[in-house]
């Protein structure tokens, strides 16, 4: 590394994994964390060795306990901050909250907002993180965000299909610009699921927007929570004669109950997702292909050491 200061790589407990994956990949040994709990439940965490002036990544991700997993976090942080860590950089590729972004209705918390406040206040000076809610979530934060772009990395997987009369489909108007960024490096048409929002985790969908008929069609979205704006998605495209080949793209799995359920009887031909969340092998189900970011991650914590641009990665 051309940087004088040395590179450090940290695992919390919420993706080991995808820590050793990133380590892998750039070459060096994962830095070991004292990690336990106090009998009450406290969590306490501490670097084993010095980190003094030291380049550190701590890679932590929000999974189904991400209150744990943040409070984790924020110890991890603290104890690197009160151990004179050069940089802190959090490297969190599921950033948990990120809904929560706006005040929709009266009296509602911008909870994202929030654990932005918190991760600054533990003692991070930069965040990695991939596919935000909204972009504009960068601002809730005082000090540098790079928000990772994956789609390179689901474009060369559906590139390798060679799939004909292919249409990418947003299942929300939210979600159109980021599926007809998609659709462009596929070279396919793009059509836009309507859909109101009763409460939370549930979606009904009004109407289709775009040609879908006799088409294979591909819904691309950010995130999969419970499955069911996805999968009632589905059944929309199937009612307007869309292929029977419907296919899923999304960046963070994190499939609450009942979503694995859902996606047996939903027929997809083959949900795709990354690894930024850790998936439990009760989860998974025929027809689903996870593909691994650690290289993607490995490679801006590289930039990042050297102190190169990462444009390619936000902008690839």
């Amino acid at each position: 590394m051309a940087s004088k200061s040395t590179l450090k790589i940290f695992a919390g407990s919420s993706h080991p994994e995808l820590a050793r994956e990133v380590a892998k990949a750039l070459k060096v040994q994962l830095s070991e964390l004292v990690i336990s709990k106090f009998a009450c439940g406290e969590i306490y965490a501490k670097p084993k060795d010095s980190v003094r002036g030291s380049d550190v990544f701590v890679i932590q991700t929000a999974t189904e306990n991400v209150n744990e997993d943040l409070m984790e976090l924020f110890v991890i942080l603290d104890s690197l901050k009160r151990s004179f860590a050069g940089r802190i950089h959090v490297v969190i590729p599921h950033y948990p909250y990120s809904r929560q972004d706006r005040v929709a209705t009266p009296r509602e918390p911008i909870s994202a907002k929030l654990v932005a406040d918190l991760i600054s206040t533990a003692g991070a000076d930069h965040v990695i993180t991939m596919k935000l809610h909204s972009d504009q979530e960068q601002g809730f934060f005082n000090f540098p965000v790079d928000n990772l772009n994956p789609e390179k990395l689901f474009a060369d997987y559906f590139k390798k299909k060679k799939i004909k009369d292919l249409v990418v489909v947003s299942p929300d108007a939210g979600g159109a610009k980021d599926a007809k960024k998609f659709a462009d490096r596929l070279g396919a048409t793009l059509a836009i699921i309507h859909k109101t929002r009763p409460g939370h985790n549930k979606s009904e969908v009004t109407h289709v927007v775009g040609e879908v008929k006799g088409k294979t069609c591909v819904l691309f979205d950010d995130m999969i929570d419970t499955a069911g704006s996805v999968t009632a998605a589905k059944a929309a495209l199937d009612a307007m004669g869309a292929k029977k080949d419907v296919y899923l793209a999304a960046t963070h799995a994190v499939f609450s109950d009942p979503a694995a359920e859902r996606f047996k009887e939903a027929g997809f031909k083959e949900v795709v997702v990354s690894n930024s969340i850790p998936i439990e092998k009760r989860k998974h189900f025929k027809g689903l292909t996870v593909l691994s970011v650690a290289p993607f991650l490995a490679g801006i914590i590289k930039s990042v050491h050297e102190d190169k641009s990462v444009t390619n990665f936000i902008n690839c």
